[in-house]
């Protein structure tokens, strides 16, 4: 095994960023839903939801995030699926390269894609009368949480992209996450919800990483908010790594 982790995890992405320039409706169908949303909720729904002093907008916009996130993600296992059924993995082990960074090249792959679309959807909504007040620190804090999201559902996309018996179940998987933020504080304030849907929005990842986005957006202070947003991401993250490098070494030994 290569001791060079790093340049040839470098060579790899460079590999996958081909392949998604190479076939750009991943990020643009990625990039559709969550604007979607956006505008549906904005234009249809906005009007009788009543979320408090600012817009509706920009209420919404930590949410539709997430929600980007969560779509991209499903091209990540499909694209794994991929390289494990064509003998990719096979060609590469026989290769003087690290076996980790055909991971790490997925993985990165995704977070870079992801941040684009992140990055359309977010001048879409300045357009549709997004504002905020967050400053430098703010905006790089939000880029931080997203980044680490993203790390996050990534690492959970490589453990079906390794396991799943079709294409279709490979990607399936991020249904659920996808539909996550529906019941949390992303769309409505928590405080309208019966008891126990409420009970299980307020405990739910989804709802911490919101209001942190929310309240970095508005300069306002996090406070405790933002610990458990971290800790959530990086509970996530460590257990899916895990849980992941031990799959991957499984299938290819």
């Amino acid at each position: 095994m290569s001791g060079h982790f790093a340049s040839d995890s470098l060579v790899l992405l460079g590999r996958s960023l081909r392949h998604i320039t190479r076939s750009l409706d991943t990020i643009i169908t990625t990039t559709i839903t969550p604007i979607v949303l956006l505008l549906l909720f904005t234009y249809v729904f906005g009007g009788a939801i009543n979320t408090g002093a600012e817009s509706y907008v920009t209420y919404l916009l930590p949410g539709i995030l997430l929600i980007t996130i969560a779509s991209g993600i499903a091209y990540t296992a499909f694209r794994l699926f991929l390289d494990l059924k064509t003998g990719i993995f096979e060609r590469f082990q026989s290769m003087p390269i690290a076996r980790s960074a055909v991971l790490w090249a997925h993985v990165l792959t995704s977070v870079i894609a992801n941040l684009i679309s992140v990055a359309v959807v977010v001048l879409v909504a300045f357009a549709m009368g997004f504002r905020t007040s967050a400053g430098p620190l703010a905006w790089l804090a939000v880029l931080g949480m997203l980044v680490l999201f993203t790390l996050a559902l990534t690492w959970i996309a490589v453990i079906p992209g390794l396991t799943a018996k079709s294409a279709d179940g490979a990607s399936a998987f991020s249904y659920p996450l996808v539909f996550l933020p529906f019941v949390s504080s992303a769309f409505v304030p928590t405080t309208t919800m019966p008891g126990p849907v409420r009970a299980f929005a307020e405990h739910q990842p989804v709802t911490s990483i919101v209001n942190t986005i929310r309240d970095l957006f508005a300069e306002r202070p996090a406070g405790t908010g933002i610990w458990t947003a971290l800790a959530w991401c990086v509970g996530i993250l460590v257990v899916a790594y895990v849980f992941a490098n031990v799959i991957y070494r499984r299938k290819i030994s």
